[in-house]
Order: structure tokens, then C-alpha cells, then sequence
């Protein structure tokens, strides 16, 4: 029997968001159970929440359910290697562990190491998205060879983007020796819209049986792509719950003369919402160009751990 879920999704306990702090605006408003219903009428077999650096929001779905045995309580860990902000999806995490990686955010290797040897499933997510150079590609890529899986599909990514992850995750070299890696996929989505519109597909009859097929690397990922409508539909979602929020609608961030400010905002910048879709535009012409980039040097990258691997082959024989 196959299963589905969608391993990337966010509800209103994703606080974070970087875009104009000073708004104090959420990533997401969307609340669990709502996100929930919507997985399951989308034909999810099971539910992953995955909120930015939070575990709240799956905790609060299952408190809501009579028999939560449907969810996988998940989390989107932001984590720094170097300079480069880098993002994992934790499956199965309990309180201790959220409490526990909290100080290791700051070190990607160290964050990766302690994971491991807790033998907990996760992902590197949306790989080439915050990747502008700060270090040489492969020495980025070097990050391919500690973690189980890849997000070689998130339903806000350019399909060139996730097809190159894709690609990546069969390709892998690790130790001179060739190495698959698990492909998952998620939504990513921020609204409702988009919810259980991208997936992981593995074998499974429970929640315990394909999180197993996850680590073994049975599993596939399905659904929609994204390009600069998808973002931008997310961030007027996203703008539209806020002013909400403002109004009396959703979760009360804002009072007294904060709160007038904000809206204050909002009224000011009402000939500027043309805004969030060229933002759209101009960040997926250079993920485009990231891509392209990123596949010519791949190509050359990959050839050369071949060719290691191969040397390596023929040295043991």
C-alpha cells in the first residue's frame, strides 16, 4: 500500500517571518486543524506540520484530534553552515529533541552530526534557495554527503530548480562510492491554497510504516512545481491575514499605538501591492539564473567524483 503526505507545511505557529520585522507579521496564518482538513480532502493519508523552528503547531493538532495517529509532528529547522542560511525538515520529532537542537542552530555540521545520532529521518530543504555564492559550490555540496534526504520537490520552487535536486539525489558519491540519496517532497505552503498539492509517496499501512520507508529511501515526490504566481499568491494570502490579524481576524500580535501604526502601513502602502508579485518576478529569474549556474558546475562536480569513485573501484580490484 502507498501512502501520502506532504512533508512541507506551515501553519499560523510559524512566527518567523523576514520581511519587514518591524510588522510583526507571521510566515503563515493558517490555523492546524484547518491545514489538516485540507491535507486530508486533497487525498493525504497523513499530515506533517512543519513550522519554522517550532513544534506548537503540530502539538496543537493533536490535542484537536480524538486519534492523532495520522500526524507526524515535524519541523522546518533554520540553521547556519557558514554564511549560507540552511534549512532542514525534522520528521518525527519529540519536545526533548526540539528543546535539545535549539543550541546547535548556529553550526549546520554540528546540528547534522547530533540528528544522526539520534537516528531522527530529515531533509535538506529547497537546497540552492538561499545559495548566492558565499562559498564555492562544491564545497556547499559537501553537505549532500551527512544528510539522508533531500526536498527534491517543494511546490514553491522553479522545476528546473527541484529537476536538478532530483537529479542530485540519484547521482550522489559519497566515500568513492555511489550513494543514493532519499527524494521527498512538500508543498511548502504558507495559505491553504496549496496545501497537500505536492507530496512524498512511499510504502506504508500507519504513520510507523512510512516513516520507515523514508529512512530506508522508498519513497518518491509528486505534485505541483512553483514559479513567481505561486509565491506571490502566498504573500497576498499572507498580506490579506495580517490586515485581518489587525482588524480583529486571527491571532491578536498587535495593540495600542503599534497596532495603529500598522495599519497606518497598510493604508499607506495600498498603491504599492503590485509589489509582492515583481518581488516574485525579479527572486525567480535569479533562482533561474542560480540554476543554470549551479547546473553547469554540478555537471563538472559530479564527473569528478565519477571519475574518484571509479579510480577507487579499480584500485580495490
Amino acid at each position: 500500500m502507498m501512502m501520502r503526505a506532504d512533508l512541507h507545511v506551515h501553519t499560523v505557529h510559524s512566527t518567523r517571518c523576514g520581511n519587514m520585522q518591524f510588522l510583526r507579521s507571521r510566515d503563515c496564518y493558517s490555523p492546524p486543524l484547518d491545514v489538516y482538513r485540507c491535507a486530508k480532502a486533497r487525498g493525504m493519508d497523513l499530515v506533517a506540520i512543519t513550522d519554522h523552528d517550532s513544534i506548537d503547531g503540530a502539538l496543537e493538532l493533536m490535542d484537536r484530534l480524538d486519534s492523532p495517529s495520522d500526524v507526524i509532528v515535524g519541523e522546518e529547522v533554520s540553521c547556519w553552515y557558514g554564511d549560507i542560511e540552511v534549512h532542514l525538515g525534522l520528521y518525527g520529532v519529540t519536545e526533548a529533541l526540539h528543546r535539545d537542537i535549539q543550541p546547535l542552530r548556529g553550526n549546520a555540521d554540528d546540528l547534522i552530526a547530533y540528528l544522526r545520532a539520534q537516528d531522527v529521518f530529515f531533509s535538506l530543504n529547497h537546497l540552492l534557495h538561499f545559495y548566492r555564492g558565499q562559498v564555492p559550490l562544491h564545497d556547499y555540496l559537501r553537505l549532500l554527503d551527512q544528510v539522508p534526504a533531500l526536498e527534491a520537490r517543494n511546490g514553491a520552487m522553479l522545476a528546473a530548480h527541484n529537476l536538478l535536486i532530483e537529479e542530485m539525489t540519484s547521482r550522489r558519491i559519497v566515500g568513492g562510492r555511489h550513494q543514493p540519496i532519499a527524494a521527498i517532497g512538500g508543498s511548502d505552503a504558507h495559505t491553504l491554497r496549496r496545501v497537500g498539492r505536492t507530496w512524498t509517496e512511499a510504502p506504508g499501512r500507519n504513520r510507523a510504516e512510512f516513516m520507515d520507508s523514508l529512512k530506508r529511501g522508498l519513497c518518491r515526490p509528486g505534485g505541483d512545481h512553483g514559479d513567481a504566481s505561486t509565491v506571490a499568491a502566498d504573500a497576498y494570502g499572507v498580506i490579506r491575514s495580517f490586515v485581518g490579524s489587525l482588524t480583529g481576524f486571527g491571532p491578536r500580535d498587535h495593540r495600542g499605538w503599534h497596532r495603529a501604526a500598522c495599519l497606518a502601513f497598510v493604508g499607506v502602502s495600498l498603491p504599492l501591492q503590485f509589489l509582492p508579485m515583481a518581488i516574485a518576478l525579479a527572486r525567480k529569474r535569479a533562482e533561474a539564473g542560480m540554476v543554470r549556474a549551479a547546473a553547469a558546475q554540478m555537471t563538472s562536480v559530479l564527473s569528478h567524483a565519477s571519475r574518484r569513485s571509479l579510480l577507487v573501484e579499480e584500485v580495490r580490484l
